[in-house]
């Protein structure tokens, strides 16, 4: 069986070349933006999240703030010191709970390397192309 013969010219055949890593090339890009918005899309959803909790956790401690500040002061401690002594404390768990917020963001991947490792394999397969 004998293969078919291409009369296509060299020009012909790099024009080809050219479109179809072009198109190649588009649908790589519009696959890491689709697995960069997925993986945004969970980032959000967590951000939102802490978002919705320190809104909850603030009326809490607003109320647990004015108690707190009552209860040392029928205790016998001034009011000025019964606040300082609340704000303290509830300032180191403020502090401890964005700390552990913010190490959660800073691990979520959201680089799409599905993408990346395609457009290593496009670029190998095109420098067979040419050679």
């Amino acid at each position: 069986m004998t293969e078919g013969r291409d009369d296509r010219s060299l020009g012909e055949l790099f024009a080809d070349l050219a479109h179809e890593t072009s198109t190649l090339v588009r649908q790589e890009l519009r696959q890491a933006g689709t697995e960069i918005g997925q993986r945004a899309s969970g980032v959000g959803k967590d951000v939102a999240q802490l978002a919705v909790g320190a809104v909850v956790a603030h009326a809490a401690f607003l109320a647990l703030v004015a108690a707190i500040i009552i209860g040392l002061a029928d205790l016998g401690l001034p009011w000025w010191l019964a606040a300082l002594v609340v704000a303290l404390l509830l300032s180191i768990a403020g502090y401890a709970v964005i700390g552990r917020a913010r190490t959660a963001i800073k691990q979520a991947d959201i680089l799409p390397h599905h993408t990346i490792d395609n457009l290593k394999e496009d670029r190998e397969w095109a420098k067979e192309q040419i050679s």
